[in-house]
């Protein structure tokens, strides 16, 4: 039975190092998590209020155990409240979903932080502070211990230090591992094996096997919607949809017909696309979610005041023209983008690029200015647009300085940055006006 707090709430995060962070299912890891959050919240009269993931984990992934059930096995285990965070994790990536989250929980009244790592909190901090005074949390190196644990800190801090931070030991990760007790009830035909009755709670077998009885464990995606739009899409739709490159758009057209999972993940490691990244596009793929719907979002909480300066739109558009630019001088791609991260570089990126065609006498008298085009790159890596004039299909390649080729490449590439075409009547014959953003 919930205690009767007043409305100060008391934050527990599951948001764990790794794929165990989603509550998937609750195992004697998380139960000592919110045992702990139980102990500050009655020392202080608050609510632990336990906030899950819904739709996908933030591994961007289906989850093995559905909302309810998962909210279940919190409340069993002393929880006040379950709420959900919702819509994030087939749009977002983690530096883009943490600190709207952080925002979501300050908006609610929580007013402390708790979660499980093998690092201590002052560490936690150490390693934190170099994100937090260069203002980027892009790229967390991959070697650092509790990294997630490190991000939210340091995006805290952003916010203004709103949550309290505790930490409690975390316990064994390779016993106490959502992986590995997901993988073991599938290898066992879902049943729940002896060695991982060990690590759940009594009242997760109870659920778990309540749910498996009903068919509900495990969750899937809908394969049959990822499998027709990467058998059916063209070059120029495929563009739309968020977290795909030309390189991997090019790979997926090539490597045509899917008919199993394994055979989509192969096209995204032959694009050196890893396996978090994998998981965010097929789960684009899966929603159909597009590069506008995911940039709408994210400056709907610029607005806010929630992203940090380095991630915003703007910012990257202005970054890749910084790069083109410098790149176009003789200076290389590497150099420029450590200098425009580390210095206070403003410029003024262009918002339209005009780029001409390369038509026949016959493309020519058929194409008529305003028709909307779908930009794309081609299987030979250069910048094409496709139309359809009089019932025609037209392809050809766009005409541009090197520049403003590499900088329109480098906005194609961003993964939520659209760019959409409109034909536009030249001197001679047509143009393409190109709009970034």
């Amino acid at each position: 039975m919930a205690k009767d707090y007043p409305y100060n709430f008391f934050f527990l995060v599951f948001i764990l190092i790794g794929i165990s962070a989603d509550f998937d299912p609750v195992h004697k890891g998380h139960e000592k998590l919110i045992k702990e959050a139980c102990k500050i919240a009655d020392s202080e009269g608050k609510k632990v209020v336990v906030y899950l993931n819904k739709g996908f984990s933030a591994n961007h992934a289906p989850f093995f155990v559905n909302f309810e059930a998962r909210r279940e096995m919190a409340l069993a285990l002393g929880a006040d409240e379950v709420r959900s965070f919702e819509g994030l994790h087939h749009r977002l990536i983690l530096s883009y979903s943490v600190p709207i989250r952080l925002q979501q929980m300050i908006d609610d009244g929580v007013t402390d932080y708790i979660t499980s790592a093998s690092i201590s909190l002052d560490e936690i901090k150490s390693k934190a502070q170099k994100f937090i005074d260069e203002g980027n949390f892009v790229g967390m190196p991959k070697h650092y211990t509790n990294r997630n644990e490190i991000r939210w800190y340091a995006l805290n801090e952003f916010l203004g230090s709103k949550l309290n931070f505790h930490v409690v030991k975390e316990l064994n990760k390779s016993e106490y591992s959502g992986r590995l007790i997901r993988q073991s009830i599938i290898d066992n035909g879902m049943t729940i094996p002896p060695n991982i009755y060990k690590v759940l709670p009594k009242t997760t077998v109870e659920i778990l096997e309540r749910e498996i009885a009903l068919g509900n464990v495990p969750g899937d995606r809908n394969w049959d919607e990822i499998y027709k739009r990467m058998n059916t899409y063209s070059r120029g739709n495929l563009e739309k949809i968020a977290y795909l490159n030309g390189k991997t758009i090019n790979e997926i057209i090539k490597r045509r017909v899917y008919r199993d999972p394994e055979s989509i993940w192969a096209v995204f490691r032959r694009s050196e696309y890893g396996p978090v990244m994998t998981r965010l596009a097929i789960s684009s793929i899966e929603m159909n979610v597009s590069k506008k719907e995911v940039m709408d979002l994210m400056k709907s909480y610029e607005e806010k005041g929630v992203i940090p300066e380095n991630q915003k739109v703007q910012k990257v558009i202005d970054r890749a023209w910084y790069v083109a630019s410098m790149t176009d001088e003789g200076v290389s791609a590497r150099e420029a983008n450590d200098e425009f991260r580390s210095k206070n570089i403003v410029v003024d990126a262009p918002s339209t690029l005009e780029a001409g065609l390369n038509l026949t006498k016959f493309e020519s008298k058929i194409t008529k200015e305003g028709i909307a085009t779908d930009l794309y790159v081609d299987k030979k890596g250069k910048i094409s647009v496709q139309f359809k004039s009089e019932g025609k299909k037209i392809k050809t390649n766009l005409r541009l300085p090197a520049r403003e080729v590499t900088y329109l490449r480098y906005i194609m590439d961003s993964h939520f940055i659209p760019v959409n075409g409109t034909i536009k009547k030249a001197k001679k014959g047509f143009k393409v006006k190109v709009t970034i953003g």
